[in-house]
């Protein structure tokens, strides 16, 4: 019978390419915990065979050291805020989630989810604070607004309405675990489900009825001043409302292809690097001892004797190339840290070429990561009445290479200023496109900073 743990009928659409996720990053250990699953057993292959294959299976880590390498190169430097942002809101980045992760740590955290399951989620929340009348008196007591992190798996359900060209989220279901402790040095994981709407928070929980049959029932409930859902979604590969897939999915199939190949790999090389002996002649129970301190001794060679079986290499050899085709495959899907370097001489404009082209889809997920940024922030600014929450800059690698000057280009804004012909705030625009100038600098103000020099600046 449905109730408030029935999931949303596009949830279980998701799950299944976020499992193969799961498993890859929890590395050699967690798939051997899967067995079968990750890892099929031979037709006529005893458990007792397929446990020791097993046992010696190991994961080439290509899916998450590429996803690690992808990461590091959006941020390549740290975040930088807006000059625009308020001052509370700067305090508040360096405490995002109220466990001491400053914006960048955080903010990192946030992409890996989101570059993990193709979505991930970022509630502004707020502590309950319904004894307290006034904002002094919450500032007083120490009650901010916090970003916390949503695996999108816990976000089990949701309903949504158009209104103005927009899709706008009416309610939210979060499955969450907490530990309580019923006794004394006795903790113990609940679950609980928390159902947010506009204006209100409710946590159910299950409880025992009169029948002896556990069911989901209000716990507890409040009301909160936000006009809306605070919740702020990021996606890198979406396939609906509050629905994404991993993006780097095919590469982590070719990385359970391998994983699988792998352990067939490692057994015929176990069978096939030890020679099999093969004994003729002998009498019968007849028995021979066979060791370094042991010779042998036949009377007629032409009828007794002994000689070793050894594998062709064929089948292994077979086995190593299409180990090294999947290889080959990772790189073209996405495995960066396996891609082979081309010594080949190129041009600076090849090379540039070349780098936005290999980055572009990440370059546009780190633009969509500083809105997502963005609107958080703003969120916190609405919370503490601010009305602009600021702005977040994210460095990634692709800018950072090019932050060549461009000199010709700097010389001739320079001559025009000088020759009368641009005005300055003009002249500041342009030098911001050419990053010289920050580029989130306001042209006015950096106007105002060099009319009004101090003078030992001049």
């Amino acid at each position: 019978m449905p109730d408030i743990s029935t999931p949303h009928l596009d949830y279980s659409k998701l799950t299944e390419a976020w499992d193969i996720n799961d498993a890859l990053m929890g590395g050699t250990l967690f798939l051997r915990q899967q067995g079968e699953r990750y890892l099929p057993r031979w037709p006529h292959e005893d458990k007792q065979r397929y446990q020791q294959r097993l046992a010696v299976a190991t994961l080439l880590p290509a899916y998450e050291e590429t996803l690690k390498n992808n990461l590091g190169r959006v941020f390549s430097e740290p975040t930088q805020l807006s000059e625009t942002t308020p001052a509370v809101i700067v305090d508040y980045c360096h405490n995002m989630d109220l466990q001491g992760n400053r914006l960048d740590v955080w903010a990192q955290a946030y992409f890996s989810l989101a570059l993990q399951y193709g979505v991930a989620h970022a509630l502004v929340d707020y502590p309950r604070v319904e004894a307290l009348k006034t904002r002094a008196e919450e500032k007083a007591c120490g009650a901010r607004p916090y970003a916390v992190l949503i695996n999108p798996r816990q976000v089990i359900g949701w309903q949504s309405h158009h209104s103005g060209g927009q899709c706008q989220l009416t309610e939210l279901r979060i499955k969450e675990q907490i530990v309580v402790e019923t006794a004394p040095y006795h903790p113990q994981k609940i679950e609980q489900i928390r159902k947010l709407t506009p204006g209100r928070v409710e946590l159910y929980r299950k409880m025992t009825q009169a029948d002896g049959v556990e069911r989901w029932r209000l716990h507890d409930s409040w009301v909160t001043s936000c006009p809306v859902i605070p919740l702020v979604t990021l996606y890198s590969k979406r396939t609906g409302f509050m629905c994404g897939a991993p993006p780097l999915l095919n590469l982590a199939l070719l990385n359970i292809k391998h994983w699988q190949s792998q352990s067939e790999q490692d057994n015929i090389l176990h069978v096939a690097r030890v020679p099999i002996l093969n004994v003729f002649g002998l009498e019968e129970g007849e028995t021979l001892a066979i060791g370094a301190a042991s010779a042998l001794h036949f009377t007629d060679r032409t009828r007794q004797g002994t000689a070793y079986t050894e594998h062709s290499g064929a089948a292994v050899d077979a086995g190593k190339a299409a180990l090294s085709d999947l290889v080959e495959q990772m790189r073209q899907a996405g495995g960066k840290l396996l891609r082979c370097q081309n010594s080949s001489t190129k041009t600076i404009d090849q090379v540039s070429e070349e780098r936005l082209q290999a980055h572009s889809p990440l370059y546009t997920l780190s633009n969509s990561l500083e809105d997502a940024l963005d609107n958080i922030l703003q969120l916190m600014a609405d919370w503490v009445g601010e009305k602009d929450g600021g702005k977040v800059d994210i460095r990634t690698e692709l800018e950072t290479a090019q932050q060549s000057v461009n000199a010709p280009a700097a010389l001739a804004i320079q001559a025009l200023r000088q020759g009368g012909d641009i005005r300055q705030v003009d002249a500041i625009r342009a030098l911001q496109s050419l990053n010289i100038i920050d580029a989130d600098a306001n042209p006015d103000r950096v106007c105002d900073e060099l009319n009004n020099l101090p003078l030992d600046l001049l």
